[in-house]
């Protein structure tokens, strides 16, 4: 009863949306079974999380500042918005800024680490689609400082800033989504090509230093495991930056190349059920939706851009999504998140992590997905 009511939802959401005019250039990505059309699946979860207060990582009450997780499904729902033409939901998602300029400017984050500054993501994403300058400002402020060395600097901060990377360079995984989200949606917003040079530099660092042999990444050099949400940022960090990096940019093959790499490895980790696993060389631990989401949309996009070849991996893509969207509940929640997580050198932390129902780590893939699977 519980399914079919979800699945009723799902299906008058789609009767409400304007008739989509774009054709995919892939047959793969056509004809989804009733029930998980992506326009549908995209609406559902965004107006849920459009209607709610700021996340708090499952606590109650407001948070100190916005955070992380908040800004990636933030952003993802302005992507959909857009890919979907839904003006609504655009202007619902700028009306969620408001209070920030305002009354609750204090929830506006520092700019003084690498998940704080992430949050600059949201407001250059909101100028890219309403050419509002004061958005603009906002958002060029914490691309310009993730580059700019704080008063009283750490030795190891300075060392980063004297080899051209951020000072907030951690080497830990996640950074690879989280810097590379920021300098994109500067450069996309401004066209200063050195945003594009900052977010290819840190990235060559990362792939050089972090990737294994058979493409995968541990979560920190301390903290030698396959941890699947981690693997997730990576790949769709590469997947932002090459949507925007041209082709005749020194660090695209470098980057192209280890997308690739990746892909191929996580193909072989897919389990039979088209998911991926809290530990993706783990069978046995848990089958975890963020990361699923994540590298949904990366292959997604590889596939619609042409990155990766259609027969081989337009599938995995397809089953991916429609096993996913089972994950998400009546109330638009995606369960099976694993809660928020620090890296630690020992694999049973990784493999006892709770899953959560909601956690917006798994929100905000479903929404990337979805635009992706709608964008031209």
């Amino acid at each position: 009863m519980r399914k079919l009511r979800i699945h009723l939802a799902i299906v008058a959401l789609a009767g409400l949306l304007t008739p989509f005019s774009s054709v995919f250039a892939q047959k793969i990505f056509k004809d989804w079974p009733m029930g998980t059309e992506p326009a549908a699946i995209g609406l559902f979860v965004a107006n849920h999380y459009v209607s709610g207060p700021f996340y708090n990582f499952g606590n109650p009450g407001q948070p100190q500042s916005i955070t992380y997780p908040e800004v990636c499904t933030w952003y993802g729902a302005l992507q959909f918005a857009e890919a979907s033409g839904n003006k609504e939901l655009a202007q619902k998602l700028a009306l969620r800024y408001e209070p920030l300029l305002a009354q609750s400017q204090s929830l506006v984050p520092k700019a003084d680490h690498v998940d704080h500054s992430v949050f600059g993501a949201v407001p250059l994403e909101l100028y890219l689609q309403t050419n509002q300058s004061k958005y603009l400002e906002a958002g060029k402020a914490f691309a310009d400082q993730q580059w700019q060395l704080p008063d009283n600097p750490q030795a190891n901060q300075q060392e980063y800033q004297s080899k051209g990377l951020s000072w907030q360079t951690r080497m830990w995984i996640d950074d690879m989504y989280m810097i590379t989200l920021l300098q994109v949606e500067a450069f996309r917003a401004t066209g200063n090509k050195e945003y594009l040079d900052r977010a290819a530099r840190e990235m060559v660092v990362y792939l050089d230093g972090m990737q294994q042999p058979d493409g995968l990444f541990f979560h920190a050099p301390d903290a030698k495991f396959l941890w699947g949400r981690g693997n997730g940022w990576v790949a769709a960090g590469m997947t932002e930056l090459l949507s925007v990096l041209p082709s005749g940019h020194a660090d695209r093959a470098k980057i192209l190349d280890s997308y690739k790499k990746m892909m191929a490895g996580l193909k072989k980790l897919q389990d039979k059920n088209y998911m991926w696993h809290q530990l993706l060389d783990d069978p046995t631990s848990f089958a975890e939706t963020s990361c699923t989401g994540m590298f949904t949309y990366a292959i997604i996009v590889g596939v619609k851009k042409g990155w990766l070849d259609e027969k081989e991996y337009g599938l995995i893509a397809k089953n991916a999504w429609t096993t996913l969207v089972k994950y998400i509940n009546e109330t638009g929640d995606v369960k099976d998140v694993c809660e928020g997580t620090n890296k630690k050198n020992d694999q049973q932390y990784y493999l006892n992590r709770n899953r959560v129902t909601g956690d917006l780590h798994g929100q905000a893939p479903v929404l990337w997905a979805a635009a992706a699977l709608l964008a031209n």
